[in-house]
């Protein structure tokens, strides 16, 4: 499960990072705390709009690039949770269901032009298959 806090936090700490600034010098130029800033780094405590809009001004980024950064970062933790493997049997059930696909003979194939197997599962990525004409 994605958590919004603990994005926005790596974020903010990655840009503070790349930067070569300390927290002290942040959290001074933002109006927070030194603490707070760092749990909302750390992911602990989750930032207001306000917050984060001030944030974003001492660190002299867009709240935009720094929402764009995030999205990412979800993009990419979502992805990771997509099963990796799916059922051999998948496609034998679509297939039985299209007439047409039964007089081609169609065999559905992955991406990279390798047949599914006859195993229970076939370890395939999701985004490997072809698109079934």
């Amino acid at each position: 499960m994605v958590v919004l806090r603990n994005e926005f936090g790596g974020v903010l700490r990655d840009v503070r990072l790349r930067q070569g600034r300390t927290l002290r010098e942040v959290s001074k130029d933002a109006k927070v705390s030194l603490g707070y800033l760092s749990e909302i780094e750390r992911g602990q405590k989750e930032a207001s709009s306000e917050l984060l809009f001030s944030i974003c001004e001492a660190l002299q980024m867009p709240l935009s690039e720094v929402l764009s950064e995030v999205t990412d970062r979800v993009s990419a933790a979502e992805q990771m949770t997509i099963p990796d493997t799916i059922p051999a049997n998948f496609y034998s059930g679509m297939l039985s269901a299209s007439p047409s696909m039964r007089a081609s003979n169609h065999v559905p194939t992955l991406g990279r032009g390798r047949v599914l197997g006859n195993r229970s599962h076939t370890p395939i990525r999701s985004r490997d298959l072809a698109p079934v004409a």
